[in-house]
């Protein structure tokens, strides 16, 4: 038996796979009555201060849209997610969705269901989905994310990590993605570079 270990490739959701900002936006105006122009493109992770909300009404907000709007369902994904991580699993890379989305009391049940309904509509291949935090307990070869805590909290801890581009995350130093190329990229050079298991691609399981 092999004493190698798999590849894995630790992959964020929201703002890296999914586009959370459009959906939460999208909800924020129902809920709140707001123009669009009311709400500005996000520059800064605290969005909701940009658009003049306060960490409270952040919280009631984004609860009614997992809840009522049910925003991790129908949000739309980022262009060419799921041909990169086809590609990639054909690569013989392990795919693990690290997301934390279990944030209020009340709403894991939604949160957990709509994730799954979410990664199964839109054809995003994957082997473990990790609800968590705290990410640098999570194992993984390679992390891809936009959150400027996350990336910095697993550089830290001594975990590579590809900074997916986003407004609030320019001041990060890369390796940085702009695109999903750009993540295969990246992902293929570390890939090659260690000396790890190829998975069998997800579809040769099917």
């Amino acid at each position: 038996m092999s004493s190698m270990q798999q590849f894995v490739l630790g992959v964020d959701l929201d703002g890296v796979c999914a586009d959370y900002e459009q959906a939460f936006r999208e909800s924020v105006m129902r809920q709140l009555g707001r123009a669009r122009d009311d709400l500005p493109p996000q520059t800064i992770m605290d969005a909701y201060s940009q658009w003049g909300m306060t960490f409270d009404e952040f919280e009631q907000a984004h609860k009614n849209a997992v809840l009522e709007d049910r925003m991790f369902r129908h949000m739309q994904p980022l262009p060419g997610v799921s041909e990169a991580l086809w590609e990639l699993s054909r690569m013989g890379v392990w795919i693990r969705i690290i997301t934390h989305r279990l944030l209020f009391s009340g709403a894991h049940e939604s949160s957990a269901a709509d994730t799954a309904f979410w990664l199964d509509d839109n054809d995003i291949p994957y082997r473990d989905l990790c609800f968590i935090g705290d990410k640098p307990n999570v194992g993984a070869d390679l992390y891809v994310d936009d959150s400027p805590t996350n990336i910095v909290a697993l550089r830290q801890a001594g975990r590579a990590a590809i900074v997916f581009d986003q407004p609030y995350n320019r001041d990060l130093p890369g390796p940085r993605a702009s695109s999903w190329q750009d993540v295969v990229a990246e992902v293929r050079a570390e890939f090659e570079a260690r000396d790890r298991q190829v998975a069998l691609p997800l579809e040769d399981l099917e």
